[in-house]
């Protein structure tokens, strides 16, 4: 932070000698416990003779919240200055106006990734069929892993130009691999149009949306969020059905391009009503301002956490489809329940408290009621409640990574987090394609891959809060 214009004066003028009011300006630098400069006071020395001057008192440094200083103003590397004004609505029309625009962008980016697993279905009975599941499962696991990992670039654009150009160059990109992927026949063009072109829109969309709407909110944040989510939800719901019924009656490609002419609308609104609350300016790459993410042990283990929960993840909303979907089974409307209660009850009890019991209870059922389904009322079930939790965890990552972050790094931390995270993505799908394919078709190897991993990521999640509040209750 720069130096503030703030000059000490003792009250007691009279008892101050004229040696002390003469002498030079000293710097005194106070810091917190993570090495974050608050501010810089300067102040009148006094002479080595003056012993009639009262002791200064202690500086109060006010306490933080979410990375945000409670202070009348907050500037940040001189240039980036929270509009405090609207900065403390933590709401209002604005405020509002942007949850909307980024409801409409996880819509079509989410809630368009939120039918991967229909594709994999859809893919392996039309256009692919001489494939295996592991290989149709890597234009899913491409998929994701682009949405993902794309934040390590976009997150740092986010950071120092702000979500306009970012939507706007990923609305082009999402709708022209969508129109490409309407003519696509063969594998790689599959893979290269869906799973690259469009992915990389859609990333783009993803953290220039979920950068701008953390800016605008502290002690709702987490609500926000997820009624943001839900739209990734109602895609999810939304797009598969519509896929299904149109491609019977008008054919594939041109239901491919009214999903492209959707998602374009659904992206404009996005551009014309998100918005950061910061003002952006550009700082120079540094591969040290990654690396020094490290340093925090906290946010190690809450990226560990997450990203070895991701490893399993993906696999029940991939692969549910392929064992159960002619059921007419959806975890997506779960999804949409778990994505808005859960940002409620995060604001009230804490965030990293709801994020825990999301993630335990999502591998402990996938352990519990995945394994022993033989039918499809089980698996309908399973579905509906592993769909709920596993929302929780999708709502409330970026609003638990926003608590231990400074707002001015939101879009760095986020984009370290989700590249690891993406990776885990990318091979977690595959891997369970593989164990079935070498189960001959069972399903039970895959199980327990994706509820261990689930299982020991939540672990690892409750050690991060641990070592934030300690083990006793907190709303933390």
């Amino acid at each position: 932070m720069e130096q503030s214009d703030f000059t000490f004066q003792p009250s007691l003028r009279s008892e101050v000698s004229s040696n002390t009011l003469n002498a030079p300006l000293h710097t005194v630098k106070v810091e917190r416990s993570d090495q974050s400069l608050i501010s810089s006071y300067a102040f009148k020395k006094p002479a080595d003779d003056d012993h009639d001057i009262p002791p200064v008192p202690p500086l109060q440094i006010p306490p933080q919240v979410d990375g945000l200083d409670q202070a009348p103003t907050q500037t940040f590397d001189n240039t980036e200055t929270v509009r405090q004004t609207e900065r403390r609505k933590d709401g209002g029309f604005h405020a509002w106006l942007v949850c909307f625009g980024v409801w409409c962008a996880f819509t079509s980016s989410f809630g368009w990734l939120n039918s991967v697993g229909v594709f994999q279905d859809y893919y392996q009975k039309h256009f692919l069929q001489n494939y295996s599941n592991l290989d149709i499962s890597w234009i899913s696991s491409v998929q994701v892993f682009m949405i993902f990992s794309g934040g390590i670039v976009f997150g740092k654009l986010f950071d120092d130009n702000g979500p306009r150009w970012l939507l706007v160059v990923g609305t082009f990109l999402q709708v022209f691999g969508l129109v490409m992927t309407a003519g696509s026949t063969q594998y790689y063009q599959f893979f290269l149009a869906q799973a690259v072109c469009s992915s990389i829109g859609a990333s783009c969309i993803y953290y220039a949306s979920a950068g701008a709407i953390s800016t605008w909110f502290i002690k709702k944040r987490a609500t926000a969020f997820g009624i943001a989510a839900t739209g990734s939800s109602i895609g999810g719901v939304f797009f598969p059905i519509m896929v299904f019924r149109l491609v019977e009656r008008i054919g594939f490609p041109w239901t491919m391009r009214i999903v492209a002419l959707i998602v374009f609308v659904l992206n404009v609104i996005a551009i014309l009503t998100v918005k950061s609350l910061l003002v952006h300016t550009h700082k120079p790459f540094s591969i040290w301002k990654y690396l020094h993410q490290f340093k925090d042990v906290p946010f190690v283990c809450l990226l560990v956490g997450m990203t070895m929960f991701s490893f399993g993840l993906w696999v029940p909303i991939n692969y549910l489809i392929t064992q159960g979907q002619a059921a007419g089974m959806s975890e997506s409307l779960a999804h949409l329940f778990g994505r808005f209660l859960p940002g409620i009850l995060a604001d009230r009890f804490g965030r990293f408290n709801i994020m825990f019991l999301a993630t335990i209870v999502s591998g402990v059922l996938t352990l519990a009621l995945w394994i022993p389904a033989k039918s499809n009322v089980p698996i309908i079930i399973y579905a509906a409640f592993y769909g709920f939790f596993s929302g929780a965890y999708v709502s409330l990552g970026p609003t638990v990574v926003g608590q231990i972050s400074n707002i001015k790094e939101i879009g760095l931390r986020n984009g370290v987090l989700y590249f690891c995270v993406g990776i885990a993505v990318l091979v977690g799908s595959p891997i369970g394609g593989q164990l079935v394919t070498a189960m001959n078709g069972n399903f039970l190897g895959l199980q327990l891959f994706a509820g261990v991993t689930m299982v020991v990521g939540a672990c690892i999640i409750l050690s991060s809060r641990v070592m934030i509040a300690g083990f006793g209750w907190q709303v933390v």
